[in-house]
């Protein structure tokens, strides 16, 4: 009450002063011409002053109404609002500028990006009738009919700030005067209302998209331990029971196919939280497993490695160098009578990893064409691993049996390679 009661007398007082000065002259000017009217000018004053009176009534009600209470501030034709926006300075510019260009009457939109600035001039809604409106009132020649809006982004790092400045289009001392019955608060109010909105929206959309991204993710990792976990257990079943045989008839090698399966399935736990090892970690599943084969197959089976020592260290998918090394013993060797040669061979392509697994055993048949369920695993993880940075090949190898390749991107794992 005090707030609203000071205003009006604030500006009751201004035009007072200019009443009484205007009046002073004007009586000086009739006495100089004989004709002495006072009692024309006292009338004249009541009538221009209740005018008065009508209007600031009616700006501050409509400023309790916008506004929820009133003070001295809002009361006032210039208002001034800060808002910190979460995002970068060119989404906030973005921000601003969408949130004005929405405003009602807005129109000469000037935006400059560079700069990080925004102005517009916007055509004043009258909120009364034509009768109780400005251009009825007196003196709105001192008025104007337009608004305007002022609005800079100041970067802060990852976030900006945002100061808007929403005025009449008139010079500030006629603010003594004049009251634009609350239409700047109005506006000021309404961007920070769109920018609070506008935010609140970026955020919903971040959170849906990071909701969706962990989804996926989820979707992902289940995925890859299904296909982790689809390993072909008969060869567990024909190592223990080739174990059980071994152990009446030569103890010794039974303990050697028992040491080594202990060593594969040491290297074979699942992993819980990511799918990649060590180049060198699959190399010593993979010999585990092609020695326990050559306990079963004897002088059919040869192996040959040759993988740089630095590249053991190399992050590589676990269990997809076991699926080759165990196609091409099911696939290319065991099916023929002599057996033959398995060759594992690492080299590094530019910023890449290219792992070979190659035979010269049956190569490809109209049983096994590259398409079984262990390749198709390798090529549908290696997708959801890395995307278009890795690929799998499988050729013929000359002059028989089949060579298959995974590629991969160089990367050795921090601190060299796992103990």
């Amino acid at each position: 009450m005090f707030a609203s009661l000071f205003f009006v007398f604030r500006i009751l007082l201004a035009w007072a002063v200019v009443y009484i000065l205007s009046s002073v002259l004007l009586v000086e000017t009739a006495m100089q011409h004989d004709r002495p009217n006072g009692g024309y000018f006292v009338l004249a004053g009541f009538i221009i002053h209740l005018i008065i009176l009508s209007g600031l009534i009616s700006h501050v009600r409509r400023v309790r109404l916008i506004a929820g209470a009133v003070s001295l501030d809002a009361l006032g034709s210039r208002h001034r609002r800060q808002i910190e926006i979460p995002f970068d300075a060119n989404f906030a510019f973005g921000m601003v500028e969408a949130a004005i260009r929405d405003l009602p009457g807005a129109h000469d939109i000037e935006a400059a990006p560079d700069s990080l600035q925004v102005r517009a001039k916007l055509r004043r809604i009258e909120p009364y009738s034509a009768f109780m409106s400005l251009k009825w009132r007196v003196f709105e020649y001192f008025g104007s009919a337009r608004n305007q809006v002022y609005a800079t982004i100041t970067p802060n790092g990852d976030a900006a700030s945002v100061t808007v400045l929403c005025e009449p289009e008139r010079s500030a001392w006629a603010d003594l005067f004049l009251v634009d019955d609350g239409t700047n608060l109005e506006n000021a109010e309404a961007i920070m209302r769109a920018l609070t909105r506008r935010v609140a929206e970026a955020r919903r959309g971040e959170k849906a998209s990071v909701q969706q991204t962990m989804t996926e993710k989820e979707l992902t990792v289940a995925k890859l331990n299904l296909l982790h976990a689809q390993v072909e257990p008969h060869f567990l079943y024909n190592t223990l029971a080739n174990a059980q045989l071994l152990t009446r008839s030569d103890p010794a090698r039974a303990d050697q196919m028992l040491g080594n399966l202990i060593q594969y399935l040491r290297h074979s736990l699942p992993r819980t939280e990511d799918s990649l090892s060590t180049l060198g970690e699959e190399l010593e599943r993979a010999r585990a497993y092609l020695d326990i084969l050559k306990i079963r197959m004897g002088p059919r089976l040869h192996l040959q490695i040759d993988v740089a020592e630095p590249l053991k260290a190399v992050l590589f998918p676990s269990m997809m160098l076991q699926t080759l090394v165990e196609n091409a013993i099911k696939h290319g060797l065991e099916p023929k009578p002599g057996g033959g040669n398995v060759w594992i061979i690492a080299r590094t392509i530019d910023d890449k990893l290219a792992v070979t697994v190659a035979d010269d055993g049956r190569g490809f048949s109209a049983e096994t064409g590259g398409t079984g369920i262990g390749l198709r695993n390798v090529r549908e993880r290696l997708r959801l691993a890395y995307g278009a940075d890795a690929s799998f090949a499988i050729v013929a190898n000359f002059p028989s049996g089949v060579a298959a390749t995974i590629t991969v991107p160089n990367a050795p794992i921090a601190g060299g390679q796992h103990d």
